[in-house]
């Protein structure tokens, strides 16, 4: 399953956004409508070809017939010229796209750490998908301290996500300065600078490949003890009378990381429904009373909320544990699993090894019989699905929709979706409107009651 929701700020309390990377449903993405539509604009547009003629690089991708510079934050006009021997990244953003914001706010801090390296050769150029000269000078000037083509100049514009083939935003796309193969430009600035931040710099295929390599060696290792403790804590936060509960007493339990804050709606709607779900895993494990293997599940809440009040409030109605409120614990964690949004619930298993990142679409798909969320489980439960669908009607009519709804499943048409009714993360089967791209889970259903004559 791909990671469904993205924007997480690793270094400050920031909103958290969803960023679907499979289709929209189109009665609940206007936000993303108006993003395709201003893209498709740009990239739509006719324009004459460019000729470059004896211009350095970065002149034939960033200058006009009637420019050679660039703009500064200040308004002053730097040469374009200035940016041969550096790396640089284009980035395609929009001040009415709240992902936008929040991936700005990050790139502005990892941007500056960069400059403040001694041997730092790194620019950023802004490109604007702004509604207007207004929007694009309070956007620029807020949150990003770079290099921007100037708000009139669609021709550039337009020429340069074209070329790059930008179908999203935000949208980095990283250039060495003395490689000229186009196999060389990276297309997923966005996802480095989430994943690595900093340490990403200077994006060469030598560094990333180091990188991930660590990456991997990282999580080989991984132990429930190395995740949850270090050197100022190594308990968790419960309700019970001793407060404290030692995380090496949790070794051996298959251990659900909530990522969640009280002051994101979407968890206000899922953490009811995982605190019913966790209940009842607990009480079907009790139950269970002829396995010999000593079964336990708990889950350990990471917390983004503001400050310890909200923190309080808001774990006060959880019925498991916690990790103490602004324990950098948090953020590690939420660094290393490269969560992007809440809520988010990572599995990790009995021996501390990563089973799953997506824990909430199980939960939404499975309930408790997701348990213990492990490949042979979901493979067991996908085919079980199957099975139902074969009972399912082909055609329905929903209540909260329209037109008529189609039965699809992942191989005839549908795939990775948002419920339009539940807005909750689906998968499998469901059941779509082939006019309008409509979608709801099989058990969102809601069928049409007839009017009765009087």
């Amino acid at each position: 399953m791909s990671n469904l929701y993205n924007i997480i700020d690793l270094h400050s309390s920031l909103e958290f956004y969803p960023r679907f990377p499979f289709r929209y449903s189109s009665p609940c993405c206007s936000r993303e409508r108006k993003m395709s539509v201003q893209l498709s604009l740009i990239n739509t547009t006719s324009e004459p070809e460019m000729t470059v003629v004896n211009r350095h690089k970065y002149s034939s991708l960033f200058a006009s017939d009637h420019r050679d510079f660039l703009l500064s934050p200040t308004g002053a006009q730097i040469m374009i010229s200035d940016l041969e021997h550096k790396t640089v990244g284009i980035y395609f953003s929009a001040n009415w796209y709240p992902q936008c914001q929040t991936f700005s706010k990050l790139l502005n801090q990892v941007y500056n750490q960069i400059q403040a390296r001694k041997d730092s050769k790194f620019e950023i150029i802004f490109v604007s998908s702004d509604e207007d000269l207004n929007a694009f000078n309070n956007f620029y000037q807020s949150y990003m301290p770079w290099l921007a083509i100037p708000f009139s100049d669609l021709e550039t514009k337009k020429a340069l996500s074209k070329k790059f083939d930008v179908e999203g935003i935000p949208c980095l796309i990283i250039l060495q300065p003395d490689d000229d193969d186009d196999e060389s430009v990276l297309h997923d600035g966005v996802e480095l600078i989430y994943r690595y931040g900093v340490e990403a710099y200077p994006f060469t295929n030598e560094r990333l490949d180091e990188l991930s390599r660590q990456e991997k060696e990282k999580h080989e290792r991984q132990t429930l003890l190395n995740l949850l403790t270090n050197h100022d804590s190594d308990f968790v936060l419960a309700h019970s009378a001793c407060k404290e509960v030692s995380v090496s007493s949790l070794m051996g339990k298959t251990i659900g990381l909530y990522f969640s804050a009280q002051w994101c709606h979407p968890s206000h709607k899922f953490t009811p429904k995982l605190i019913s779900i966790y209940q009842k895993i607990k009480q079907n494990i009790t139950q269970q009373e002829s396995n010999e293997e000593q079964e336990d599940f708990e889950i350990i809440y990471v917390s983004s909320d503001h400050n310890e009040l909200e923190f309080n409030s808001y774990f006060s109605v959880m019925p498991w544990l916690a990790l103490p409120f602004g324990d950098p614990t948090s953020k590690n964690l939420t660094k290393y699993f490269d969560i992007r949004g809440i809520p988010s619930l990572v599995i990790l298993g009995p021996d501390g090894k990563t089973v799953t990142k997506n824990g909430r679409s199980l939960i939404n798909l499975y309930e408790e019989e997701a348990y213990p969320f492990t490949e042979a489980r979901v493979e067991l439960l996908e085919k079980q699905m199957d099975e139902d669908a074969k009972n399912l009607p082909s055609v329905e009519l929903h209540s909260g929709h329209h037109h008529e709804l189609m039965l699809v499943s992942q191989g005839n048409g549908g795939g990775p979706f948002i419920c339009c009714d539940c807005d909750e993360q689906g998968l499998g089967w469901a059941y779509q409107c082939i006019d309008c791209g409509y979608e709801v889970h099989t058990k969102c259903v809601r069928p049409v009651v007839p009017v009765s004559s009087a």
